[in-house]
């Protein structure tokens, strides 16, 4: 069983950064979290992804940088406050990505509910902050139905 399963269950409170992606609200376990970065010189090449908007150098190390509100709503986000600097996990292996952010983030503690059975994929769990459900994101899963979808619009 996950950590996040294992939270589910328990229905402890957690940690969560809020933060708004494509003129929505969603959250992000603090735990994944690294840090709020200011934004930095993009580097682009050229690549199949429109996921994928370059990478950007932090700390030393070369980090992806997805695009989440184009995948969310079709419309790339140019004009961007902070990159949001979290862990991506895949399988036992994980990698620093960043997000770009269209406005102010929050820190929040809630406890962190099972998802809607409606919800997409890319919703692992809901929390409820200033009376308002929130869903949580799981960048992989994001990262992975956008894959997923550009591969099967190329066939």
């Amino acid at each position: 069983m996950t950590g996040l399963e294992n939270a589910l269950r328990e229905k402890r409170s957690d940690s969560f950064v809020l933060l708004h992606l494509a003129n929505r609200r969603f959250a992000l376990p603090a735990k994944v979290v690294a840090e709020l970065a200011p934004p930095v010189r993009l580097h682009s090449f050229p690549h199949t992804s429109p996921l994928l908007a370059g990478v950007i150098v932090r700390r030393g190390h070369i980090l992806p940088v997805y695009d989440a509100g184009r995948a969310l709503s079709g419309k790339s986000s140019i004009a961007h406050r902070f990159y949001l600097v979290a862990r991506r996990q895949f399988g036992a292996a994980s990698e620093m990505s960043a997000i770009p952010v269209d406005g102010e983030c929050e820190l929040v503690t809630s406890e962190m509910h099972p998802r809607a059975d409606d919800a997409p994929p890319y919703i692992c769990g809901e929390i409820v902050a200033g009376g308002e459900s929130i869903g949580v994101l799981d960048i992989e899963a994001l990262v992975q139905e956008h894959a997923q979808t550009q591969a099967e619009a190329a066939r």
